[in-house]
């Protein structure tokens, strides 16, 4: 069995101490604010198109023009870190965000709030590559993994919070302006932290020269254009509409000329070769569906009870901090794990597919009846199941990553994140609006069949209604089931994944000297 051996540190590495500690810490606060950013103003988005007087569909923009900011920065933050330096580069990217987040509350105008939603988007973008190419780089061999357990965390803590902290901004007129505004304490802590504990460089201005800016030219709109086809897709129809089909062809080609301009670029920002080895390749598009799998986690749940029940976000707070709460501790009990020799990181991961394809076995028992309560156990083995998938796969794939490769591997893994973030968004939506449609019609078929041989019941007047949320029922859990299928699929391909040994931690000089 071929065996990946941990790469050594590169050389001239900062040490590593309390203060760059901090600096981590920050740009660490830095990416978990981007994270709430997105989330939280799309959770409470009906609240502020009451208060802003947009309608449906503007109100969808708003989300779709932010998304498509974050896919545009993904493949490039970790290139312009270098180039600027780390610190500078990622204080202007986090002040501008703030900064954009400052003035929105007070943008009457739909067309200049989603353009500034844009622009907040494509700065938010950045902040999260730069973590994992920060941790790749600074963290010592002996604590990797915990960095990447705390770079999980953006996967698996905020967007779970984001519920809870939607539900007490969204409370009363005045608080709304928290939804943007929420992004400034923990943002000013996390800049100032990054100031002081990230070391300061002078910026290698002479790698402009050496940029794939023709690559750039065709891979912003590209993305760009991508992003808003597959936001926008389900609302229109796809490919029933001309204009998602001009945006997803228009941006398929695009970043199709992109990609192969990065592949022959001596110079690329995203360096694709990469993926031809195994844990590299293999195992993102392994997190390409996970992320698509995760979705099923909140979004979900929290999507039927406000159907069946018609719940607001407050009374559903639960469902968003059973799975994220634990995420504050559950990292680093698996990075525990995985230093130990006798554990196989993809046994592991296998375990936490496993974990969360059970918690959507569970979730599909749904019923017209079921509360918050009930989705309780479902809730509890995706908080255990998706740390364990996500820093198990994230050790997989750096391991035979060397440290100052690490801003290529940030820029393909967080475009990865973005799009199946998007595409799993989507992909709920379309298979709710089907399956919904689906069992409605036969539920009618078989209610009109009935009706033809036997007498009209004195409830018929709420036949239509029963109809519509038994369908939506029967479509959730067609829902759970299509993603537990897809979790148990990805086993075998994580199996198929290069074994990488628990990194050895060289021994203090006082403990090797006994």
């Amino acid at each position: 069995m071929a065996e990946a051996s941990a790469p050594q540190p590169g050389p001239q590495q900062p040490v590593f101490n309390l203060r760059l500690a901090l600096g981590l810490l920050g740009i660490l606060l830095a990416a978990m604010t981007a994270g709430l950013n997105s989330r939280v103003p799309g959770l409470a988005l009906a609240d502020i198109r009451g208060q802003l007087g947009l309608s449906y569909d503007q109100g969808t923009w708003l989300s779709t023009l932010y998304a498509a900011g974050e896919l545009i920065a993904m493949p490039f933050a970790s290139w312009f870190g270098i180039t600027f330096s780390l610190r500078r580069f990622h204080l202007s990217m986090l002040l501008s965000m703030m900064a954009l987040a400052v003035v929105m509350p007070f943008v009457g105008n739909f067309y200049l709030l989603a353009g500034l939603r844009l622009l907040q988007g494509l700065f938010a973008g950045a902040l999260i590559p730069l973590l994992m190419g920060a941790a790749l780089r600074f963290l010592p061999l002996s604590i990797r993994l915990h960095g990447l357990a705390l770079y999980a965390m953006t996967a698996t803590l905020s967007p779970n919070v984001a519920v809870w902290l939607a539900a007490q901004l969204a409370e009363d007129p005045v608080s709304l302006n928290w939804l943007y505004w929420q992004v400034i304490p923990l943002g000013l802590l996390a800049a100032a932290l990054v100031y002081y504990g990230i070391p300061a460089s002078p910026p290698a201005l002479p790698r402009l020269k050496q940029g794939n800016w023709l690559g750039m030219a065709l891979g912003v709109p590209g993305l760009g254009l991508l992003a808003i086809g597959i936001g926008q897709g389900v609302r229109l129809e796809w490919l029933h509409s001309p204009l998602i089909c001009l945006l997803l062809g228009l941006g398929g080609v695009l970043t199709l000329l992109f990609l192969i301009s990065e592949w022959r670029h001596p110079a690329p920002f995203i360096r694709l070769q990469m993926l031809s080895r195994r844990n590299l390749g293999l195992g993102f598009t392994v997190f390409f569906f996970l992320l698509v799998a995760m979705s099923a986690g909140v979004s979900v749940p929290v999507s039927v009870l406000s159907q069946l029940q018609g719940f607001r976000l407050e009374q559903m707070t639960a469902l968003g901090l059973i799975i994220g709460l634990p995420q504050l501790f559950m990292g680093s009990v698996v990075a525990l794990l995985l230093y130990r020799r006798w554990m196989d990181a993809r046994y592991l991961f296998t375990l936490g597919l496993g974990l969360m394809a059970l918690g959507c076995f569970l979730a599909s028992r749904i019923t017209s009846e079921w509360m918050v309560d009930q989705f309780f156990w479902s809730q509890v083995l995706q908080a255990i199941g998706q740390p364990i998938a996500v820093v198990c796969l994230l050790f997989l794939g750096t391991s035979v990553v060397q440290p100052m490769e690490g801003p290529f591997v940030a820029g393909i893994v967080n475009t990865i994140r973005a799009l199946g973030t998007l595409l799993g968004g989507a992909f709920v939506g379309q298979l709710t609006a089907d399956r919904s449609r689906f069992h409605s019609d036969m539920l009618l078929n078989h209610a009109g069949m009935w009706l033809s041989h036997n007498p009209a019941p004195p409830a018929i007047d709420n036949l239509a209604q029963v109809i519509s949320t038994q369908a939506a029922v029967l479509a959730s859990a067609d829902i759970f089931l299509v993603f537990m299928t897809l979790l148990l699929v990805l086993i075998p391909p994580v199996l198929c994944l290069q074994y990488v040994p628990a990194p050895r931690i060289p021994a203090p000089p006082a403990a090797q000297a006994g």
